[in-house]
């Protein structure tokens, strides 16, 4: 079984910066680089789930839900990635997200 520890951390700790964040600094774009990661983070996981499937998009629950909705979305995934390569792009992608969050 594939140690999904490093995403789930990376995850986390961009969701705790997301929930210590001033509401403004959210609304400047960190809680839309949120939503963005986490759609991503759930398509991937269903296309690894039923490649078949239409993939169905993350609904925007507002900007004080995006930090429960991107580590909602991570620990789906982290749940279905087969190897350490998609491992190490996920963590990527988190870390990325967050950079361009500025949290």
């Amino acid at each position: 079984m594939l140690d999904t520890t490093p995403l789930t951390r990376a995850v986390d700790h961009f969701a705790d910066r997301l929930r210590a964040a001033p509401q403004s600094r959210l609304q400047r774009g960190a809680a839309a680089e949120a939503l963005g990661l986490a759609r991503e983070l759930a398509r991937w996981a269903q296309r690894l789930e039923d490649a078949s499937g239409s993939p169905r998009e993350m609904p925007d629950a507002g900007m004080f839900a995006a930090a429960d909705q991107i580590t909602v979305a991570a620990h789906d995934l982290a749940l279905v990635l087969k190897d350490e390569r998609e491992l190490a792009e996920a963590v990527g992608l988190v870390a990325d997200a967050q950079k361009r969050a500025g949290v």
